[in-house]
């Protein structure tokens, strides 16, 4: 069997196939979607998803989307739900179901039984003529007019439709209820993410020596202060306590290549006025971007003038922002 080799080829058909999908989507937007909106916004229960097959899939992402961004939500299987986890949905609940062709065994059997308990039904589905569309109080009108692969039978365009369509619900509830960073943070508390959305300049700094010299330091005493706390910097502190300059291990080596002897330079010759400063209340990230921006490796935190510390690229690659 000769295989492809075109496989660039292929990838951009399926992408543009896919991307061309969802632009489609854009269009079939409508009075539906706020619909859908409002209902799953004004509940006091949870959003139920539920599907078969890929559909169950497509589901549990959008559940765990949805869980993420300040909307409850839980995923039930189709096939099990007949088979006793119906239960678990209240009447207060709104249960979306996933199916493209609507028509399933699975749907025609699962659908009736919901409507008993009462709730508001999403379908989300590709045929808004289906079983399923027309008993949906609502319809997420997931059209996708073939699926990427040449047999038109692999799950593909339809599936990435369907989720595009539950990640832009997701957002409009979390546009609506207000959520915010602080919100988000709440909800991602562990790795890198959570760290970059709750970790502050104070939650490192203080670990951290904080070298200080007077501006009328000898240089030697000054390199013994920045070489004994392994910084690559010290702040220079005038003798109000506030800030006036830094000086690091670049500043000495051009001081090096600038001065035929600097026995007799002090701190004020060769430090940084206006150095580069960042707040304790601060979230750790900016002071990455900060360094990144200013080809940096340390930043003096400071708060209103006064020293407070030190905070190292170190320090942030040991958080995992980097």
């Amino acid at each position: 069997m000769k295989l492809s080799k075109n496989h660039q080829s292929i990838a951009r058909s399926v992408l543009t196939a896919e991307a061309e999908a969802i632009r489609q989507i854009v269009d079939l937007l409508d009075a539906q979607y706020d619909a859908t909106v409002e209902t799953v916004l004004n509940s006091s229960g949870r959003l139920v998803v539920t599907g078969v097959g890929k559909s169950a899939l497509v589901g549990q992402k959008i559940v765990a989307t949805m869980n993420s961004t300040g909307t409850p939500a839980l995923f039930m299987h189709a096939a099990d739900a007949i088979h006793g986890d119906l239960g678990m949905i209240q009447t207060n609940d709104v249960v979306m179901v996933i199916s493209k062709s609507g028509n399933t065994p699975e749907v025609k059997v699962l659908v009736p039984l919901l409507k008993r308990t009462g709730v508001r039904l999403i379908a989300l589905v590709c045929d808004r003529h289906s079983y399923l569309a027309q008993h949906a109080d609502h319809i997420l009108h997931a059209y996708a007019e073939r699926e990427a692969d040449p047999m038109n039978l692999a799950p593909t365009t339809s599936t990435t439709v369907a989720v595009a369509l539950g990640d832009a619900l997701a957002v409009s509830l979390l546009v609506a209820r207000g959520f915010t960073r602080n919100d988000f943070a709440r909800y991602h508390p562990g790795g890198a993410l959570g760290k970059k959305l709750y970790l502050k300049v104070a939650d490192i700094f203080p670990h951290n020596p904080c070298p200080q010299v007077s501006p009328d330091m000898m240089v030697r005493d000054v390199i013994f202060e920045i070489s004994a706390n392994r910084l690559g910097a010290t702040a220079v502190v005038d003798e109000a306590g506030q800030l006036a300059g830094i000086v690091t291990d670049g500043d000495i080596r051009r001081m090096a290549y600038r001065y035929d002897s600097f026995l007799q330079l002090k701190a004020r010759d060769v430090m940084t006025t206006s150095p580069v400063c960042v707040s304790p209340d601060e979230y750790a990230v900016l002071a990455l971007q900060i360094m990144q921006e200013r080809n940096i490796t340390q930043l003096v935190v400071a708060d209103e003038g006064y020293v407070k510390g030190f905070i190292h690229l170190h320090d942030l690659l040991r958080e995992g922002l980097v």
